[in-house]
């Protein structure tokens, strides 16, 4: 009798061993769980807006590019800072644009004319002449919706801007994008507005 007493007491032991083991290792996966859906660091968000802003070529227009035998190359200090002024538009017939609906850019991509009039893509450092006002809701909200500044009543954003796509980003992707633009250094650049039809500077 007393054997069947050293058994049952072994046997409990080792259940309430292994019901702790496999509460252990539910609570550890819980944690492993949420490790992974925790929200990124803010490090790791400037990584993925870094990795966006390159494969959405905003340098394309919004960085002044020095000219090269090679062709435009970007000037670093001056990344993503917008029009660049010692780059312009050469004069041209307006009815290049007004009549024959053709698209100018400078040398350097950053002003173009087209039937809409001339766009100086806008500074995206984090100056004040650029974003460094900014919240990110008026960031999600000037691309969810192609207005300036992310503001109610202000202008529409201009070709070749092209914010119909870059809406259609997540949520996620744009706090990113907005992270690592105000990770960057700030540049002085107070852009131009933009000119109408016909009107040349």
């Amino acid at each position: 009798m007393k054997t069947i007493h050293v058994y049952l007491l072994l046997f409990v032991a080792a259940g309430a061993a292994l019901f702790q083991s496999c509460e252990n290792d539910v609570n550890t996966a819980a944690a492993l769980g949420a490790a992974v859906n925790a929200a990124p660091s803010h490090e790791e968000m400037v990584k993925r807006g870094e990795y966006l802003v390159n494969i959405m070529v905003c340098d394309d227009c919004h960085s002044p590019k020095a000219l090269t035998a090679e062709g435009p190359v970007i000037i670093d200090s001056l990344r993503l800072s917008g029009f660049n002024p010692a780059v312009r538009l050469p004069k041209f017939d307006p009815k290049l644009t007004q009549e024959q609906h053709v698209g100018l850019f400078s040398a350097d991509l950053t002003s173009i004319a087209g039937p809409w009039g001339t766009s100086f893509p806008g500074n995206l450092t984090p100056d004040e002449s650029g974003i460094g006002n900014w919240t990110e809701e008026q960031f999600i909200k000037c691309i969810r919706e192609g207005k300036l500044k992310g503001l109610d009543g202000s202008r529409p954003l201009l070709p070749p801007m092209p914010w119909q796509q870059y809406r259609l980003a997540t949520d996620d992707d744009l706090k990113a994008i907005f992270a690592f633009l105000k990770s960057l250094r700030p540049v002085r650049n107070i852009v131009p507005q933009p000119l109408p039809p016909g009107v040349q500077s």
